[in-house]
């Protein structure tokens, strides 16, 4: 199987380069070799990466996405983990959709005034048993904390 040089890697997968070179270097994938100074790939490098990208749209680190491999290089990933991830995920969106539904009330309410609003109110509540969490990098960028909700 014919090898592919690091520029062709990038264009079909729309990974960079850097990142090639960074995912290379934390062992996610491996050159066959070089041409000139240019790192070769397996064309299966394609499938990999389309696993590392799966995994890290789902919410997965790179260390986790890296131990979804076998030594040999390819998958070996516990189904008690993506069961798990899709809990996560599950969660998440019942929380967006609760807040979805909030901001179009709140944007539609015709009390007077929000705090008029019994339905409004009621998400107050619902929202204050949450509580903050602290992110420096967010209050650097002006943002306001996050909130958090308790354990379920």
């Amino acid at each position: 199987m014919p090898l592919m040089d690091i520029a062709d890697v990038a264009e079909r997968s729309g990974v960079p380069p850097s990142t090639l070179r960074y995912y290379e270097e934390i062992g996610l994938i491996r050159s066959e070799g070089r041409r000139g100074l240019r790192r070769q790939f397996d064309a299966d490098v394609l499938l990999k990466l389309s696993l590392i990208g799966l995994g890290k749209t789902a919410g997965f680190s790179l260390e986790e996405v890296a131990g979804m491999f076998g030594q040999d290089g390819r998958p070996d990933i516990p189904r008690a983990q993506l069961h798990a991830k899709a809990d996560e995920l599950q969660r998440q969106i019942i929380d967006l959709r609760t807040l979805r539904d909030a901001l179009r009330h709140v944007a539609d309410c015709r009390a007077p005034t929000h705090l008029e609003c019994p339905t409004f109110r009621a998400l107050l509540k619902t929202a204050s048993r949450s509580r903050l969490v602290y992110r420096p990098s967010d209050a650097a960028a002006g943002l306001k904390p996050a909130r958090q909700k308790w354990a379920r």
